[in-house]
């Protein structure tokens, strides 16, 4: 009791002095500010653009490409993991930050088990869905994202943020149109035989409509590719070793886009020289330009989606080959293209209220015949040669005939039942084993029981990067019963039996040359840099998620934190000043 009456009065006569003293306060943070969100995502993909492009022809670019590389994050060790280096799949891979083994888009196109048919990965069976053309075009088929397992990176955008997000999309090819918007789209336009198309799904736009007729692609006839640098700037021979043009053309520029011999208007051989030709790339442009000034894309309450894949590169590829003197022009003009393209957004959108990533859905491999020329072991595996070893090999067997449904890239489809009585007759099975390995340029031979695992066990497991790569690529009931790995630089062709092959060179292998592709991403919370750890493009969906504040369905992507630019932190706050005693800090006035 003493003490507590001691305490109470110490309490009672603190001095006089102290008292005065202001309380110490403590400094209560701020509420943090919602983050920032770019007003318009963009979305690029060169269709077969390798790498070692950006690291060759860089010197070269004046316009987007340049810029990006300049003022944006340069992923250089970016490649796909999967063994499938497709169109269809490496779009659908950007798009939803996933892989093969979770989207479903296994390739370009599939053998269908009940319809016992090949399918396309777009096509949509129900009867009600139709394609539509612009300016009156009737086109066939109907096709959509119904196939793509899980939702695209605009869709979950979209369904996650607000209703006035807008999904637009441009591709010269439908499988890329399509899997970038997703299921659902508020324009995804293609280009199909001479006239651009839509489905019945997205519907039409009438900015699309007056562009189809104010500046169609048959404007462009007569007009010819020329190299649009001096003759010594290129690194290539005039004749690319090997190459096999559209029809048409020859195997040295200048390239004409005049159809073929004779025509006075565009045929089917002109569409085929455009779609080839760096005016494809300009129109896709352009069409994208339209779509920013009458939707105000990157001006709403939203945040809008806008993806253009370039898909001339990809036809220009296949017929001259990466060591082309049309490859680097190509690029040359596409460059040009962006920079106008960027310069556009600019002006409305905004430098630095957009973020934009530009990527590759796969690379492509050396023309055979170039590669040979240099001693190495290169050549063209023929898949119609090995169906037939497949064939003969199980006749001891007293196997039906034909055992082998189809061969489509690397998978090997069986007929109903064949290959569930193959798992369970080991001689039969090795039969077809060695006949396929006998096959010259086969360099192993997967099953598919090997890869229904996740594709993070075979890696586990210590089988190899190209085991874990056919893994990556298995989806149940899409993909093959059997997966062929061809040796390095042997290029898979499917060319009938008597043909010759229309066509230079391809991809679709799990080869650095089909894998490592561009990853490059600039403007709104992006810094810039050049960037080497490894990174796979699904990190593009992965990483525009965190941009805008969703979550994706896959965690196949990651997050490229490393090129994020930090929130900046508010200054700290300095707690106030003790009060003075008025003899310490009043000033002398008697001096």
């Amino acid at each position: 009791m003493a003490a507590a009456i001691f305490l109470v009065g110490a309490i009672s006569f603190v001095p006089r002095m102290a008292a005065q003293a202001p309380p110490l306060r403590v400094p209560v943070p701020k509420a943090l500010k919602a983050p920032a969100r770019p007003r318009l995502v963009v979305l690029l993909v060169v269709d077969q653009m390798r790498a070692d492009y950006v690291d060759k022809f860089l010197g070269q670019w004046t316009g987007g490409l340049k810029r990006l590389v300049e003022e944006g994050a340069w992923f250089r060790n970016a490649a796909y993991p999967y063994a499938a280096t497709e169109t269809c799949v490496g779009h659908a891979t950007i798009s939803t930050g996933a892989f093969p083994a979770t989207h479903g888009m296994v390739a370009n196109a599939w053998w269908d088990r009940k319809e016992q048919k090949m399918v396309t990965c777009t096509s949509d069976p129900d009867p009600k869905v139709e394609n539509i053309g612009y300016v009156g075009a009737t086109p066939q088929g109907a096709d959509t994202a119904w196939r793509m397992a899980v939702p695209s990176f605009a869709e979950e955008l979209k369904f996650q943020t607000s209703a006035a997000t807008r999904i637009v999309t441009f591709s010269l090819k439908a499988r890329a149109a399509i899997t970038m918007a997703g299921h659902k789209a508020d324009a995804a336009t293609w280009f199909d035989g001479g006239a651009w198309v839509t489905s019945s799904v997205y519907g039409t736009r009438s900015f699309i409509e007056e562009q189809a007729k104010s500046h169609p692609p048959k404007a462009d006839f007569g007009k010819t590719w020329a190299l649009s640098l001096p003759e010594k700037a290129y690194w290539y021979d005039e004749k690319a070793l090997g190459a096999i043009p559209p029809n048409g053309w020859d195997l040295t520029f200048p390239h004409p886009l005049r159809g073929k011999s004779g025509v006075s208007e565009p045929d089917p051989a002109f569409y085929e020289q455009w779609a080839s030709s760096p005016y494809a790339d300009t129109a896709l442009t352009e069409l994208a330009e339209k779509a920013v000034d009458a939707l105000k894309l990157g001006n709403s309450n939203g945040i809008d989606f806008l993806a253009v894949s370039y898909s001339s590169v990809d036809y220009v590829g296949h017929a001259f080959g990466p060591r082309s003197r049309e490859i680097q022009d190509i690029l040359v003009r596409l460059d040009k293209d962006l920079g106008n393209l960027f310069a556009h957004l600019d002006a409305k959108v905004g430098r630095g209220n957009y973020v934009v990533a530009l990527s590759a859905d796969h690379g492509v491999a050396p023309i055979p015949e170039d590669m040979q020329s240099t001693g190495a072991d290169a050549g063209l595996l023929h898949l119609p040669e090995l169906q037939e070893k497949i064939e003969r090999a199980l006749e001891a067997f007293k196997y039906p005939k034909p055992a082998v449904a189809r061969i489509s890239g690397s998978d090997i489809y069986f007929g109903p039942g064949v290959y569930e009585k193959l798992q369970h007759d080991h001689a039969a099975m090795r039969a077809v084993l060695e006949a396929a390995l006998a096959q010259p340029g086969v360099a192993a031979v997967y099953r598919a029981e090997e890869l229904r695992d996740s594709p993070a066990k075979p890696r586990s497991f210590n089988k190899g990067p190209t085991h874990s790569a056919f893994a990556y690529s298995y989806f149940p009931g899409r993909s093959g019963d059997l997966f062929i790995l061809p040796k390095p630089y042997w290029l898979l062709d499917s060319t009938p039996l008597g043909k010759p092959r229309s066509y230079g060179t391809g991809h679709g292998v799990p080869y650095n040359y089909d894998q490592h592709v561009p990853v490059l991403l600039m403007g709104f919370g992006i810094q810039p840099g050049q960037y080497f750890q490894p990174v796979t493009p699904a990190d593009i969906a992965a990483t525009f998620a965190s941009l805008c504040g969703i979550t994706l369905a896959s965690r196949d992507g990651h997050i490229l934190a490393e090129a994020l630019k930090k929130p900046a932190e508010p200054p700290p706050q300095s707690q106030p000043a003790r009060a003075k005693s008025a003899s310490a800090s009043a000033p002398n006035t008697n001096p």
